[in-house]
């Protein structure tokens, strides 16, 4: 608990699930927490179960006044809130934009409005909830899979940038985790997810271990690291199998 001790932090997407774990977890280690989420209500409950203070309102455009209300600092930003966009090749433009910019260019203007501070600083932390789908990929969700993937490509690019500046990126990555976007994955989620699914304090408890460790890749579902290492080395057996979930998926909808 002495890493976030008296840090200043906020997470996005908190009203529930991951995020609203995340900022207990912190609070817990005796952070201060903004509580950012679109819906007020959500957000302000969890900020008083914390003690700690509600920011509602869009993720993009949340840093200046999550900084006001953290006295002019922010210590760690966590990038979790997100979009599970089912669909295929053919979903809608607006589906994709939506994706694309909540996924992913939520990180980027969040990380143009923290870096000058941090880069000042030297130090700083920035935690991107990704999904293994961001390693990986998920059946039946291609805006999602995409987009993931684009928020996995930039936490590394941050890190691997500015790294020897005093900057730390995490990337979480777990697979099912019993959360209201669980619950909206329908079948596809149920063949893929829902066997291993976890809790979201589980997701905490794995990030608050690579953090203590310094590590970037954060796996609740240690599995992963397995069929990471299965796709990069053959990937045409591994797009062989995931192309049975997709075929089994398929028999589910007829």
């Amino acid at each position: 608990m002495s890493t976030v001790r008296g840090a200043r932090v906020v997470v996005t997407g908190a009203g529930g699930g991951i995020g609203a774990a995340l900022a207990r977890r912190f609070a817990a280690g005796g952070a201060r927490v903004v509580v950012n989420d679109i819906d007020a209500g959500k957000a302000k409950a969890v900020a008083d179960e914390i003690g700690g203070t509600a920011v509602p309102g869009d993720a993009s455009v949340v840093v200046d006044e999550a900084r006001d209300a953290l006295d002019g600092v922010i210590d760690v930003y966590c990038a979790n809130a997100g979009l599970a966009s089912p669909g295929d090749a053919f979903a809608d433009e607006d589906i994709w934009a939506s994706a694309w910019d909540v996924n992913v260019m939520a990180h980027v203007r969040a990380s143009r409005a923290l870096l000058p501070d941090w880069l000042e600083r030297g130090s700083g932390r920035f935690i991107s909830t990704v999904s293994a789908a961001g390693l990986l990929t998920m059946i039946g969700a291609a805006p999602y899979s995409v987009t993931k993937h684009g928020a996995l490509a930039y936490a590394e690019w941050l890190s691997l940038t500015y790294r020897h500046r005093g900057l730390k990126v995490h990337a979480i990555c777990p697979q099912g985790v019993r959360t209201d976007m669980l619950a909206a994955t329908g079948s596809a989620g149920d063949i893929v997810l829902h066997p291993t699914a976890i809790e979201p304090e589980d997701v905490a408890d794995a990030l608050f271990d690579a953090m203590d460790a310094d590590r970037f890749l954060v796996l609740p579902h240690p599995e992963v690291a397995g069929y990471y290492t299965a796709r990069a080395g053959e990937p045409d057996r591994w797009l062989e199998g995931m192309n049975h979930l997709q075929r089994k998926w398929e028999e589910t909808r007829r």
